[in-house]
């Protein structure tokens, strides 16, 4: 394979009146984990189903390691699937399912067998070959499944939302078991979900889809720290959404908040001073990038807001805290031991602001 594993160019796709994929292009490295995030209907499956060979695209084309695919039916492609409902048969053993794709194939018995054991090795099943899907718990039977899918030694896996069915202990099982096969196994891997967190945990690279659209494709540390705009921003989880103003002064940047003016943080004043801008600016400033003190005397300092507690919500290793800015609601998240040891946070107290990072989204007239 080349460098790059996948390159899909221009995939369209709609049913009726209605378009679920608007012109998509990616290219997908190879060896790692992808995944393929955003909300219900926003083309997700649809995609991943093109690329398996399922669902034919309207217009573009897919390429595999350098091999156009676009118009192969799916048992060429050389693509593992693991489908959400896992499709075990229930009259195999764990066995016999996992090694069908082997059968299919026309491989020896002997190599099978020799095969089937390895993968089950893999995926920690090695005492589970003769029981029938039936008599298996939810994480044992998508065990099962990505074991059938990677006994064939595909050049790509596809899973669309292979978690979604367990419970959340489970899931969180599964998935640190999907994070160490992928690196043991090194098999590029495009998954599929709807859960931000899910994603931020998994992914080496993440695509975030909205409306039959990539909105932004990245790490997912960049993905959540520079949000490219303000739905990248909120769907990757709660996100304060400031309007100030951007003041040049003989002595620096200002930013004004309401009636407030403070410092800017300074990746802020990067970015402003790298546009060379002034006026208004919406900021996109994650909870746990603002820090609060409380305030214990009447000088506000120069880099902070002052504000007012609205609600302390305690949320085990961290507590979090609504807080209102001149009547603007913000959240704030702080360790628990740094407010539940101080029993003098309470709603109304005012309390100092210091933003430790934000992103500068636009710098165009807000609202």
């Amino acid at each position: 394979m080349t460098e790059t594993g996948l390159v899909v160019r221009g995939i369209h796709k709609g049913y009726g009146n209605t378009a679920v994929l608007k012109g998509i292009s990616l290219e997908v490295p190879q060896n790692a984990f992808h995944v393929l995030l955003g909300p219900s209907g926003s083309g997700k499956t649809t995609l991943l189903r093109i690329i398996a060979g399922f669902t034919p695209a309207d217009a573009g084309t897919v390429v595999l390691g350098g091999r156009d695919i676009t118009h192969m039916p799916p048992e060429r492609r050389n693509i593992g699937v693991v489908f959400q409902n896992y499709a075990l048969f229930p009259h195999m053993t764990v066995a016999q399912n996992i090694a069908f794709g082997l059968k299919m194939r026309s491989v020896a018995r002997d190599e099978r067998a020799g095969r089937v054991a390895d993968i089950l090795a893999l995926v920690r099943m090695q005492g589970f070959a003769h029981r029938y899907p039936g008599a298996l718990s939810g994480g044992q039977q998508q065990r099962v499944a990505l074991a059938r899918a990677l006994v064939i030694e595909p050049q790509f896996l596809l899973l669309d939302e292979p978690l979604s069915a367990l419970d959340r202990k489970i899931r969180q099982e599964v998935r640190e078991e999907l994070k160490r096969i992928q690196e043991e196994t090194r098999i590029s891997t495009i998954m599929v979900t709807h859960d931000q967190e899910e994603a931020l945990y998994l992914a080496d690279r993440m695509l975030l889809l909205e409306a039959g659209q990539l909105r932004q494709e990245g790490p997912p540390a960049q993905v959540y720290h520079d949000p490219a705009d303000e739905f990248v921003a909120g769907f990757l989880g709660p996100v304060n959404l400031v309007e100030a103003t951007v003041i040049r002064r003989m002595d620096g940047l200002v930013l004004r908040i309401g009636t407030q003016e403070i410092t800017p943080p300074p990746r802020v004043s990067k970015a402003i001073e790298t546009a060379g801008l002034a006026g208004p600016a919406r900021l996109a400033i994650r909870p746990e990038q603002l820090i609060a003190e409380l305030a214990r005397s009447g000088t506000r300092p120069p880099d902070a807001l002052v504000g007012r507690i609205a609600a302390v919500g305690f949320g085990g290793a961290v507590v979090v805290l609504k807080i209102e800015v001149e009547g603007r609601p913000m959240t704030i998240l702080a360790l628990s031991p740094d407010i539940i040891a101080c029993n003098e946070w309470q709603v109304g107290r005012p309390i100092w602001i210091r933003i430790k990072e934000a992103r500068l989204l636009t710098l165009a007239a807000c609202g």
